[in-house]
């Protein structure tokens, strides 16, 4: 609300929900987690997916949740981000991605981790339509989302002093962002 005014966004697939196609169980049963996580957060899965205006510009619009399942990164996340792009190519708009996240979500397994090339592959035709990317990093972006698409931007924003790394101690590749500087990668 605060980036885009709600009169003017339009959210894309939100009927889309997780399964459990692995029947997952650690503590919990997965299918019991989405559940407690969907009923806490108000929320289908860790991201929302739109399009809306932001100023005079209209842009696709996705924003990570980290009361969902730690904003982490499945099926249906990787899903929502290349439909958000593929709408974007179509529309000839730019995109703005928020991130928070602590990565790859570890109870879709491999289902979880291919959604990093999905985002990356679709990013790519973002940038071959010679439309702009635009990443926004909030405090935590971790793991399979800082390896994946919150990195690919034109332009790549984070919070001051935001967590943005892709392993945690000991095996640290992280580093804190401690101003609010604009780094674009080539």
């Amino acid at each position: 609300a605060q980036l885009c005014p709600k009169k003017t966004f339009n959210e894309l697939d939100a009927h889309m929900k997780p399964c459990d196609p692995l029947n997952f169980k650690d503590l919990k049963i997965y299918k019991n987690r989405l559940r407690d996580n969907a009923k806490k957060s108000g929320l289908n899965e860790a991201i929302i997916t739109g399009i809306g205006d932001i100023g005079r510009h209209r842009v696709g619009i996705g924003v990570l949740d980290f009361s969902f399942l730690g904003g982490s990164m499945g099926s249906v996340v990787g899903e929502k981000i290349a439909r958000l792009v593929e709408k974007a190519i179509a529309k000839r708009l730019p995109v703005v991605i928020i991130s928070v996240s602590g990565g790859a979500r570890m109870q879709e397994s491999i289902l979880s981790l291919m959604q990093m090339a999905k985002t990356c592959a679709a990013l790519a035709k973002l940038g071959e339509n010679k439309l702009p990317y635009i990443s926004v990093m909030a405090n935590p972006t971790t793991g399979g989302v800082t390896a994946s698409f919150s990195m690919m931007g034109d332009v790549n924003l984070a919070e001051p002093k935001a967590l943005i790394g892709f392993a945690g101690a000991p095996w640290t590749v992280a580093a804190y962002f401690h101003a609010t500087a604009v780094h674009e990668l080539t």
